[in-house]
């Protein structure tokens, strides 16, 4: 009788476990590097120094690398000579990570806007060059652990003159489409150049000045209600070579500092040459701002 209770009871508990709902969960656990304002160059002892950077996020074995922008120093001014020798200088560094790499679209990538000498018809004129050279598309999206990432191109020009922080129509539509796809609960991260949100301005400023329109993102808010129904948790941004971590409204705006700080000059505004860690455990995560030890020779 008790031997016809135990199999009885097994049998129930089997009928029970193969009944249960399938539990719908985020992975977890993953960890990534956040590298921008590279400013790559032969100069100033930066492939050394970059080199250095890279030695260190090989040694921290993240799961992929995204860098926030200004790859190079730089293709604005330059010719096409020196930008596609800078380009080189940064391919042939950056295998040296040992894991995949997502690049973010930098003001300095952009080739031949501020140099008349180039003409517009280049075959790799403007963001044609970052193009070509990283493989990427100036805006793309990418799926990790369960989140969702969104690559911008924040970089834009008004009738030729001065670059300013803006996320184009273009862009917008797609992004507006692509969320229709992407589940509410879904984690999100960003990874734009020129910021979405900062205090850079206030603290170097006063309190009472406003952002300028190579600062900051100038259609941020329209940018942001995009979101307003989904799960934005993190936007990493670079621009600045200032560190910062804004909480709002449940979105942390964080602004890396720089792997060159003062463009391979040494500290900015005492801000060491580093690069933002961002360990992940399911939909919450924390941050370290990593000091990769290089110092200006």
């Amino acid at each position: 009788m008790e031997k016809i209770f135990k199999l009885a009871f097994i049998f129930v508990f089997v009928i029970l476990i193969s009944c249960k709902p399938e539990v719908q969960h985020i992975e977890s656990d993953f960890k990534f590097a956040f590298l921008t304002d590279i400013h790559v160059q032969p100069e100033r002892n930066a492939i050394n120094g970059f080199k250095r950077a890279i030695d260190t996020v090989n040694k921290l074995n993240p799961d992929f690398v995204i860098t926030g922008g200004d790859l190079i120093m730089d293709a604005l001014e330059q010719n096409f000579e020196r930008s596609d020798s800078l380009f080189k200088i940064f391919n042939e560094t950056t295998d040296l990570l040992k894991m995949p790499v997502y690049n973010t679209l930098g003001n300095h990538e952009i080739f031949g806007w501020f140099n008349n000498e180039v003409d517009t018809l280049h075959e790799e004129y403007g963001k044609k060059m970052y193009e070509k050279r990283t493989g990427k598309k100036r805006y793309y999206a990418f799926n990790y652990g369960g989140w969702r990432f969104y690559i911008f191109d924040s970089v834009h020009q008004r009738d030729n003159s001065q670059y300013y922080g803006h996320i184009d129509a273009e862009q917008m539509k797609w992004l507006e489409e692509d969320l229709k796809h992407i589940g509410k609960s879904v984690p999100i991260a960003i990874s734009t150049h020129i910021p979405l949100a900062t205090v850079w301005t206030q603290l170097q400023y006063g309190a009472e000045q406003a952002n300028f329109p190579g600062v900051v993102i100038t259609n941020a808010k329209e940018v942001l209600k995009l979101f307003k129904d989904h799960n934005l948790k993190l936007v990493l941004q670079g621009h600045l070579h200032f560190y910062e971590n804004i909480e709002a409204n449940g979105i942390h705006f964080i602004t890396a500092g720089a792997v060159s700080s003062k463009w391979w000059k040494g500290k900015n505004n005492g801000l060491e040459e580093g690069f933002l860690m961002v360990y992940v455990k399911g939909e919450e995560f924390e941050v370290d701002y990593i000091d990769y030890g290089w110092e200006v020779e």
